[in-house]
């Protein structure tokens, strides 16, 4: 009889285990960058490997640092936001191709639009990964001192950039011209 209720046992902890992790959101994982500087990086540019892009082109000016992958399927529905955000030119877009390559990447560009300012080319996904990134998309906000200050984990929809995204640019942009 203990035998059967030892199995018994596992089991049931292992049901309860699963019952708390699936009532997470995943998107709410708090990022430990979160007002830390953003980590440096040097990598070539998607577009011309001979130039690179480096954490200082993100300085003095907040800027969103958005994690992308042409075989991302929900990198395509956010291309249609970022596209309108790039297009309003409220605030610079750079963006970090993720683990791709880099012909696949430059078409992706090309049918579903390129809103970013430059793109750093991270082909081994080092970058990605000092960065706290756990899939892609991803999106950061950087403040112009080059500080973390929100992390968006899935797609920016409509609503995420009207109601979290927009408004902590604009307040940030605030500040900084304060300085």
């Amino acid at each position: 009889m203990v035998r059967y209720l030892v199995p018994l046992g596992v089991f049931a902890m292992l049901v309860a285990l699963l019952a708390v992790g699936l009532r997470h959101d995943p998107r709410k994982i708090p990022s430990p960058l979160i007002g830390k500087p953003a980590p440096e990086f040097s990598l070539p540019a998607l577009t011309d490997p001979a130039r690179r892009i480096t954490r200082a082109d993100l300085l003095g000016k907040v800027t969103l640092f958005n994690v992308w992958a042409s075989w991302c399927v929900s990198c395509r529905d956010e291309a249609k936001v970022l596209d309108g955000l790039a297009k309003s030119r409220v605030v610079p877009i750079y963006g970090l191709n993720y683990k791709d390559r880099r012909a696949a990447a430059l078409e992706w560009l090309k049918v579903f639009g390129d809103p970013y300012v430059a793109n750093a080319f991270d082909r081994e996904g080092q970058v990605a990964i000092n960065w706290g990134v756990y899939g892609v998309p991803e999106t950061f906000v950087v403040d112009a001192k080059g500080i973390i200050r929100y992390k968006q984990i899935g797609p920016i929809t409509p609503q995420v950039l009207k109601d979290t995204i927009l408004p902590l640019v604009r307040r940030l942009q605030q500040e900084a011209r304060r300085r």
